[in-house]
């Protein structure tokens, strides 16, 4: 760490400047996390190919860099996202997608597959926002950052997909069969 004191940060001003080596270091530095935030967003099947397009958009721009690494790839991850789910889902069925979601059974016993499943369910400025804060552990400005909003929206939108995820499981709506609602579920979704 030299310049900015976060390494994440150097590495991208390292490889904006054409360092090969920083380049692959920011890349393996940020991979997983970046992996995690898109598998929230679009799901396991293209999360990986996703990844990828990320880092490949990051490289392309990271001459223009001048900010925070991971916030700055976590919001090319973003858009990444938004672009994917634009073309897969055409317009007029952009709604019916979403009425469709929220009508799914989730399948399983697992509470981390159940509670992976409905917070994909959650609106997507939600989702971010928590996934984000909650799962990758970014701070609520960090966040605001990648969301392009202020901190207060992120503690809204985090403290709302809260809301809607104890809801969700204290109703059984989104709840998976054989998966009970103990106290330690429900609580970990509150705090």
């Amino acid at each position: 760490m030299s310049d900015s004191g976060d390494e994440v940060t150097d590495l991208a001003l390292a490889a904006g400047r054409g360092d090969r080596d920083a380049a692959s270091a920011l890349i393996r530095a940020t991979q997983r996390d970046i992996w995690r935030f898109l598998l929230y967003l679009v799901g396991h099947t293209a999360a990986e190919e996703l990844t990828q397009e990320t880092f490949v958009r990051a490289l392309k721009g990271a001459h223009r860099f001048a900010g925070h690494g991971r916030t700055w790839l976590l919001a090319i991850a973003r858009r990444v996202a938004a672009d994917h789910l634009r073309a897969v889902i055409p317009d007029q069925d952009r709604q019916f997608a979403a009425e469709r979601a929220a009508e799914r059974q989730l399948p399983g016993t697992d509470e981390t597959i159940a509670i992976n499943r409905v917070v994909r369910l959650l609106p997507r400025d939600r989702r971010d926002a928590f996934v984000l804060t909650q799962v990758l552990g970014l701070g609520y400005a960090e966040a605001a950052e990648v969301c392009d909003c202020s901190v207060a929206t992120i503690r809204a939108r985090v403290a709302w997909a809260r809301q809607e995820l104890v809801a969700a499981v204290g109703t059984g709506e989104m709840r998976p069969e054989g998966v009970t609602r103990g106290k330690k579920f429900t609580r970990s979704l509150r705090t």
